[in-house]
């Protein structure tokens, strides 16, 4: 093996917690207010489509009422933040290894739109890697999963965050 490849950069936490979801959080209800102030910023300068601001053409449509637009974060504002991951103890001859990181993108898969009143619940797991060698060395792509569910337990979104270590 030469110096800049190694066997692995999977670790026993990761192994572990492979398909696990973790710690859910809950939104506080979704207001018209926040649903017209997002949509607001969003499209501004351009004035946003009446689905998400206008209760009279809103109550027209098949949804009865206003929606958020589709990248609407309910979570955008949370009060308690959670707190980052605290990075497991490594040996001192993987202390670089690893340690280069890069966003590698989203994907997010969309369900039932989000209504004025809507609590929504969301849950994250590692679902999956994937490990290949690259000009860097050893790269490690990380796949991350993300769901939200509305109170009826109707699915929201679904994002697959990839992130990628060498």
């Amino acid at each position: 093996m030469s110096s800049n490849e190694q066997a692995t950069l999977v670790t026993a936490d990761m192994a572990d917690r492979k398909g696990v979801w973790g710690n859910e959080r809950t939104s506080p209800p979704i207001s018209e207010s926040d649903i017209r102030k997002w949509a607001i910023a969003t499209y501004w300068p351009e004035k946003p489509p009446s689905i998400y601001w206008d209760p009279d053409y809103a109550s027209t449509t098949r949804y009865g009422g206003i929606i958020a637009p589709p990248d609407f974060n309910p979570f955008a504002w949370p009060v308690d933040r959670p707190r980052p991951r605290v990075a497991t103890k490594r040996d001192k001859n993987s202390e670089r290894r690893g340690q280069t990181g890069l966003n590698g993108g989203q994907t997010d898969t969309y369900g039932v739109p989000m209504k004025a009143g809507d609590i929504i619940r969301s849950r994250s797991r590692l679902k999956d890697w994937n490990e290949r060698q690259g000009r860097m060395g050893l790269m490690l792509y990380t796949f991350t999963e993300t769901e939200w569910c509305n109170q009826f337990d109707e699915l929201v979104r679904t994002r697959i965050s990839t992130g990628i270590r060498y």
